[in-house]
């Protein structure tokens, strides 16, 4: 009598055969549980079986008989040295349709785990808040089917203070889902639809930071940094997380997630996007992001209310701290979105501009840009009219809309290859560049240098914002930022004057000088001068007008000479003196962009790494 020993400690789930019934090498005799885990026990000798040693339900240790059985000869129990006339093929198990191997079997229990469909009370809080899980967002962000998964088997780094089970049912993926996944497939080449995704798990841990996810973030920022790819964030957390304790550690400062992170910066397209609360560490994160995408629940500050509170500064709910209306408003958000959903196609749509140029692309009606400045030269009108006139149709798209609205900031296609978009905005202060204008003016042209995208600026400003109250805010520092700036381009930069081309701020929005461009033209509707026209008649003419009486007669010589130095400065008169390179119809300006950009000799790489502000 022989006996078949158990190879672990396990329960007795079921036996597959009973006393009496013959089995073959390969048979499956019992299913055994351990860890959660279930075991298939297979035969490794013939024989028949005698008496089963336990019943379902109880428990085995490692070595001890599970079964004993009575072993009768075949040739395939025969020694090595026995002498046989044909040698045995390889016993191979005959999988049913729909069977599935053990050990596959043990990965899918196990990644079954981290998935939605199987966690429906997490799920249902969060769509309770009217947000989506971080899954749902990455099934929407990438194309079908097109995400692989790092790291999904992590749990938190607390093992030696909770169960094994209890980690890997509540703290999946340690709480960040991350990979590599292919967004806007359709519209370009796999290589350049590759990107890596990351998003924070508000469902585990409050979408916290835990030493697994920082060794998950760090190895997926090396793989884009060494493959050049893009990265999203889906940054929703409440920072750091206490209570890891697997791992030594004091404070964790030595982690390098947040340098690897920064390191990004320029080398490859950031994008961040946040909804619910985002502070401490997850906030800094997005901070050193290219753009920045938020729904308007969205709150996002360096410290959520503990941290405050802790600090001794008061006690605040976390709506309280960085809302986005005031975020939009001073610069931090880009993109002020409704819903996750928006925020994932604007994503799309933003990304797909450092992807490359489409075939598909539909231009507006040229004629409509004949009217968007208005024949009174004082009446203001809105400069993203203008933009969307030239660019092909749906592709603008409008950033930092709520900060330095002095000037306007897009990404859009010209005959489906992806520009950068300035304009100077008349709605705001006249058009005049104030500090946080020039900031976001400066910002877009270093985004645009880092990734090769051309420049394309539309000039409708009396210069730089002046007087005592603008000289509190630095005007003197911000202003400048846009001349280095557009003095390390190395991307093509095109400039049409739509209206007032002015000063030292007409000068900045054509990168340091009107030559500067590789094409400068002006509309009919251009006019110049070292400064506004009225002030120059002021300053310069002050002795002629004050020689008259104050009222009607003064006021018509100051229109008259008003008038004088219209003509002077009009656009058709710049161009006869080669100030400027053309004065075009409207509705030819794509035609002439277009022209100009084709005939750039600009490498596309010549400006790969240079760095962008946060600001």
């Amino acid at each position: 009598m022989k006996g078949i020993c158990s190879p672990m400690q396990a329960q007795v789930v079921a036996w597959q055969i009973k006393p009496g019934d013959s089995f073959q090498r390969g048979d499956s005799l019992v299913i055994l549980e351990a860890m959660k885990m279930e075991h298939e026990l297979r035969a490794e000798t013939t024989g028949r079986v005698s008496e089963l040693l336990f019943l379902a339900g109880e428990l085995v240790d490692e070595g001890v008989p599970l079964l004993l059985y009575e072993s009768f000869r075949t040739n395939m129990d025969l020694p090595a040295s026995a002498s046989v006339v044909e040698v045995s093929e390889p016993i191979e198990r005959k999988l049913q349709v729909g069977q599935v191997r053990l050990d596959l079997q043990s990965v899918l229990d196990r990644h079954a785990f981290t998935l939605d469909v199987n966690r429906p009370n997490s799920v249902d809080k969060r769509h309770e808040l009217g947000f989506r899980t971080a899954r749902e967002n990455i099934e929407h962000l990438c194309d079908v089917d097109s995400f692989i998964e790092y790291g999904a088997l992590a749990v938190a780094a607390q093992r030696n203070r909770r169960d094994i089970d209890d980690l890997i049912r509540n703290t999946p993926a340690d709480g960040m889902v991350s990979g590599i996944g292919s967004i806007n497939g359709s519209l370009f080449e796999s290589k350049k639809a590759k990107a890596v995704v990351m998003a924070y798990d508000a469902t585990v841990l409050a979408g916290t930071q835990g030493i697994r996810n920082h060794e998950k973030t760090d190895r997926l920022l090396g793989v884009a940094l060494q493959n050049k790819l893009p990265v999203v964030l889906f940054a929703e957390g409440g920072g750091g997380r206490p209570g890891d304790v697997d791992v030594p550690i004091v404070a964790g400062l030595h982690y390098p997630t947040f340098a690897k992170f920064a390191r990004l910066n320029g080398q490859v397209p950031v994008i961040g996007i946040v909804t619910g609360r985002c502070f401490a560490g997850n906030a800094a994160l997005l901070g050193c992001c290219d753009v920045i995408i938020a729904t308007k629940s969205s709150n996002i500050g360096m410290g959520g209310p503990a941290m405050v509170e802790g600090g001794g500064l008061g006690v605040y709910q976390p709506e309280q701290i960085g809302p986005s209306g005031i975020q939009h408003s001073n610069g931090v958000i880009d993109l002020l979105v409704e819903d996750e959903a928006q925020a994932v196609d604007l994503a799309r749509h933003y990304l797909s501009f450092f992807q490359g140029s489409v075939n598909d692309w539909i231009a507006p009606d040229p004629l409509a840009l004949r009217d968007v400045v208005p024949e009174n030269r004082l009446r203001v009108y809105d400069t993203l009219d203008a933009m969307a006139g030239m660019v092909d149709r749906n592709s603008l798209l409008n950033l930092r809309s709520g900060f330095g609205k002095g000037i306007h900031t897009a990404l859009a296609r010209l005959e489906g290859r992806p520009i950068g978009l300035l304009a100077n905005n008349p709605l705001h202060l006249g058009g005049a560049i104030d500090a946080d204008a020039a900031d976001k003016a400066a910002r877009f042209m270093q985004l645009c240098n880092a990734h090769s995208l051309p420049i394309v600026s539309l000039i409708d400003t009396p210069g730089f914002m002046v007087g005592p109250h603008i000289e509190e805010k630095a005007q003197v520092r911000h202003v400048s930022r846009m001349f280095i700036a557009a003095a390390h381009l190395r991307v093509p930069y095109l400039g049409v004057v739509l209206r007032k081309g002015y000063g030292l701020g007409a000068m900045a929005m054509t990168a340091g000088s009107f030559h500067s461009p590789i094409l400068n033209v002006a509309w009919p509707t251009g006019e110049f001068g070292g400064m506004g026209l009225e002030g120059y008649v002021r300053l310069g003419y002050r002795k002629e007008l004050e020689a008259v009486d104050e009222g009607p007669q003064r006021d018509a010589l100051f229109e008259e000479l008003v008038q004088s130095q219209y003509k002077k400065g009009s656009a058709i008169n710049m161009a006869s003196m080669l100030e400027i390179d053309a004065v075009i119809d409207p509705a030819d300006t794509r035609k002439w962009l277009v022209g100009a950009l084709d005939a750039s000799l600009t490498s596309p790489e010549a400006s790969a790494g240079m760095a962008i502000d946060t600001w």
